[in-house]
């Protein structure tokens, strides 16, 4: 095994393409495919999904990549002192990214890490493509029941109704789990955290609407199909001509994650996690509070 291999790999597995990652490495797709093919080889075990098109990893290839990761951040420091490293940090998001602190955050890190660049991935799953091993690192809510995980709270956010703009509800100040549950209730069961759990077992919605992402549960919401439950940051990162969003007095607040996988990682992920703190508690530069 030398270090072309690892290479392809890692391209393979940011790009999820043969072709992308050929042209990414200067190389043929036939190159690539035979790279991969024997390190696999090698390892005995398969890396790459490949019978879909759109390439995944493994379960062995998600723990692989970290390391592989790892083994060619240390060749290139070891053998290129002083040339910056621009492996970028993929940080996932479901829906609402960091909130109103999204814009802080992003820029406050090009500015102190210009040599690794923050990507923003919207992966429309619960644990925002980390378990598949697309992201590095992803910024959650609510409670995440997924194995191999590391998690921090960072901060709390209330939680809002979401209705209907020209709907009975659209003018209220404030609204109650019970008023949404006299109606349907849309729920995106894929990315989102609301559940029927989150009403009493005895008061739980008459009817439910399912969805698969944050754009169909807005849309759903606009129709007149259903109200839905989401984060306060909901409001500002996805507004919609449709969709009037109303604080609720009885929903417990919403938790903020930063999570990654257990074991190594991008060498960046601390900087990552100091900086997310340090931008919540308001020292984080010039640009906290205008996300």
């Amino acid at each position: 095994m030398e270090l072309r291999h690892l290479r392809a790999f890692l391209a393979v597995a940011d790009e999820r393409n043969i072709t992308r990652a050929a042209e990414r490495l200067g190389l043929t797709q036939p190159a690539v495919s035979r790279t991969l093919a024997s390190l696999e080889a090698h390892l005995g075990t398969r890396l790459v999904d490949r019978s879909t098109h759109h390439l995944d990893l493994t379960a062995e290839g998600v723990a692989f990549r970290d390391k592989a990761a790892l083994a060619v951040s240390a060749f290139d420091d070891a053998t290129g002192t002083g040339r910056p490293q621009r492996r970028p940090l993929r940080l996932g998001h479901a829906w609402s990214a960091f909130g109103r602190y999204t814009t802080p955050l992003l820029r406050t890190w090009q500015a102190r890490y210009p040599q690794t660049p923050l990507e923003l991935l919207r992966i429309d799953d619960r644990t925002a493509g980390l378990t598949r091993g697309e992201v590095d690192a992803a910024l959650l809510r609510g409670p995440v029941e997924a194995p191999g995980l590391v998690t921090e709270a960072l901060f709390s956010e209330e939680r809002v109704a979401a209705v209907t703009a020209d709907g009975p509800y659209a003018g209220r100040a404030a609204l109650s789990l019970a008023d949404l549950a006299a109606g349907p209730v849309v729920l995106n069961t894929v990315s989102g955290t609301t559940t029927p759990g989150l009403w009493p077992p005895d008061a739980r919605p008459a009817a439910t609407l399912t969805v698969a992402n944050t754009d169909d549960w807005l849309t759903a919401i606009a129709a007149g199909r259903g109200s839905g439950v989401s984060a306060a940051s909901t409001a500002d990162m996805h507004p919609h001509a449709g969709v009037v969003f109303v604080p609720l007095t009885d929903a417990p607040p919403l938790p903020v994650l930063l999570a990654r996988r257990d074991g190594p990682g991008h060498p960046a992920l601390p900087r990552l996690a100091a900086l997310a703190r340090e931008i919540v508690s308001g020292e984080g530069g010039p640009w906290e509070g205008h996300g």
